[in-house]
């Protein structure tokens, strides 16, 4: 099958880069994840309302108008009345945590596989770090009901109704989000014929910050894009969560209640030939806090073609969502210079 998880499979980490450290035995920082260059948690410019992400709200009449602006001055912004009831998302959030509670022997049985796309496990990007990362993961392609089972041979079932049901209202969300923007853009019918189909390329992360005894000299997860199409991100009520602006440096997310954080990726940036930002993210941690996140990953199908679709001179190549999955595991930081043209 050409799905995500096959994409993965052709690009498989050492497990060195799979097991998490077992933070609830970390009394101090260990030298593996003490960043030499780490950064101030806060931002001096943070506290003026224009060194904010916009919050939008979804039922404005200028929703898609506001939307593009986000997207092109921070390649993120705060969705609120964005119809996923609040229920679903403190649902999913307490399941994360009675998640990243357990032992952590009993964690390790859903370790994800080195060719593996889901279970248990470091970020995904932690080879292409000196560094190791204040911060665990689970993640979840389709049916979590194979991992699950694993940690909770009796008892998985509500963990995964719960998964999949979010899931599948993060889907409805994000075709609109994208139908919006596809409009402010004027794709045609043809290349957007994707949108709301079954094969859609989708993830869902739980994410866990655990509280750190030295979180200046630590990094939740450092710098990156992603690769999605957009990102749509629930934050537990804990600030990290910065997105680098040029001119201002890391500008806090900081959380809203009953709003989800929306951040755009390598895909659209360059269906928009680059007048959509791909949002520089990093999370930094605390002393006191733990903090959890729940991001659910949004692309075409993995045979899409992605290109510029605009008038102008296209500043990328014609590349499959697959092949560019490939090209970012290879190179990372350096995947959108490989398409330019």
């Amino acid at each position: 099958m050409n799905t995500l998880s096959e994409a993965y499979k052709a690009h498989p980490l050492h497990l060195s880069h799979i097991i998490p450290l077992d933070f609830s035995s970390a009394l101090s920082l260990p030298d593996s994840h003490a960043w030499p260059h780490c950064q101030p948690n806060d931002d001096a410019s943070s506290s003026s309302s224009s060194s904010s992400i916009p919050i939008i709200d979804l039922m404005d009449p200028n929703a898609m108008d506001l939307i593009g602006h986000a997207c092109e001055k921070w390649g993120a912004f705060q969705l609120k009345n964005h119809g996923i009831p609040f229920g679903v998302i403190e649902d999913v959030e307490e399941e994360a945590k009675r998640l990243f509670a357990l032992p952590t022997e009993q964690k390790l049985k859903a370790l994800r596989s080195p060719g593996g796309a889901t279970g248990y496990g470091r970020a995904r990007i932690s080879p292409f770090f000196p560094k190791f990362m204040w911060h665990e993961g689970f993640t979840i392609i389709g049916s979590p009901s194979h991992d699950a089972k694993k940690i909770w041979p009796n008892d998985y079932a509500r963990f995964c109704d719960l998964m999949e049901n979010y899931e599948k209202q993060m889907k409805v969300l994000a075709d609109r989000l994208t139908e919006m923007i596809f409009n402010l853009m004027d794709i045609s019918e043809e290349k957007r014929k994707w949108v709301g189909a079954s094969n859609i390329s989708e993830a869902v992360q739980l994410n866990f910050y655990p509280s750190c005894p030295e979180p200046n000299r630590a990094m939740g997860l450092a710098p990156h894009t992603d690769t999605s199409l957009f990102t749509i991100l629930h934050q537990s009520q804990i600030t990290g969560l910065q997105i680098f602006k040029e001119g201002k440096g890391w500008v806090p997310v900081h959380p809203h209640p009953n709003t989800l954080v929306v951040h755009t990726g390598d895909l659209l940036h360059i269906i928009s030939n680059a007048r959509f930002r791909c949002a520089l993210h990093r999370v930094t941690v605390n002393r006191t806090w733990e903090r959890y996140s729940v991001a659910y990953f949004y692309s075409p199908p993995m045979d899409y073609v992605v290109s510029p679709l605009v008038h102008s001179v296209a500043r990328f190549r014609d590349v499959t969502v697959k092949e560019y999955i490939g090209i970012k595991a290879k190179n990372f930081g350096e995947a959108l210079s490989f398409i330019s043209t």
